[in-house]
């Protein structure tokens, strides 16, 4: 099936009132696994590389997108690719030659006044190049950049806030702070559903949650239900592959094969995939 726009999977979890499970790829492995998992359970799925893996792999932006691109256009399922958490104004540029219908552009790090000002300036440059765009207002917690607990005061997204933050910026979603936290390898977070409701209705454009593997499946659920439309997992896989390659290799100190072990840990992170896909309206 041939690559598809993010946008067209987001509008569609809006119709149905469901979610969209975007899902981090750092390895070719990665991109299989999510696909397979999608195939599998008959549903479309959003690829998002991270400007973190793009680091990882030499701060080269092409070759995984073209390998995720690649096993994308190969899958029977609608498949997406985007480009996530960016900081650097080049990458915003570059996501649309490189076969990115979409970014997540991330100032959330910044002052307000700097903040709505970089995001407004990437979401024309995105405009310009076709390009759905993401940002992120609150404090989703996790990262070396954003300490705070995610139920400390003044961390969640204010409504009010929001409707001026999208209305000034011109993105076309919003990640928002309601107790989900980054790199969370626990599913123990408590979400706010009440105050994803009143987002919902403050604002008209889609809401994100990020950090969602540190989330369990019922809150997952109600999350969707209360009007979240794209749910952004990454650490979960990291723990599925993990543990996976660890038990491998423990059960074996004479392989060498990365094979024998990688094909273990790609059936993993599809398990995992499967799993969300199984919880997601």
């Amino acid at each position: 099936m041939a690559l598809v726009p993010t946008a067209e999977l987001v509008a569609g979890a809006v119709r149905r009132g469901g979610a969209v499970a975007a899902v981090n790829v750092v390895t070719l492995e990665h991109a299989e696994a999510i696909c397979a998992a999608a195939e599998a359970a008959g549903i479309g799925v959003i690829l998002q590389i991270s400007e973190n893996a793009v680091r990882y792999h030499g701060g080269r932006l092409e070759p995984i997108a073209a390998a995720g691109a690649a096993v994308a256009r190969l899958a029977a399922v609608p498949v997406s690719l985007h480009l996530d958490h960016v900081t650097d104004d080049t990458l915003v540029a570059r996501a649309a030659e490189a076969r990115f219908s979409s970014v997540m552009y991330d100032a959330g790090a910044l002052p307000h006044g700097e903040n709505l000002a970089r995001t407004a300036r990437a979401a024309r440059v995105a405009h310009a190049n076709g390009l759905w765009i993401e940002a992120e207002l609150g404090h989703v917690g996790g990262k070396p950049d954003a300490p705070r607990s995610a139920h400390a005061a003044g961390v969640r997204t204010d409504p009010g806030e929001a409707e001026e933050y999208v209305s000034r910026t011109g993105v076309d979603a919003l990640a928002v702070a309601v107790g989900s936290r980054h790199a969370m390898t626990a599913r123990t977070a408590l979400l706010d559903t009440g105050l994803i409701g009143r987002l919902r209705d403050r604002l008209d454009v889609p809401l994100v949650l990020h950090g969602s593997s540190g989330v369990p499946d019922d809150q997952l659920r109600a999350a969707a239900e209360a009007g979240i439309r794209k749910v952004n997992v990454g650490t979960a896989l990291g723990v599925a592959m993990t543990r996976s390659v660890r038990a491998v290799l423990a059960g074996d100190e004479t392989l060498v094969d990365p094979r024998t072990y990688l094909a273990a840990a790609r059936e993993a992170m599809s398990g995992t995939v499967g799993q969300l896909l199984s919880v997601l309206p």
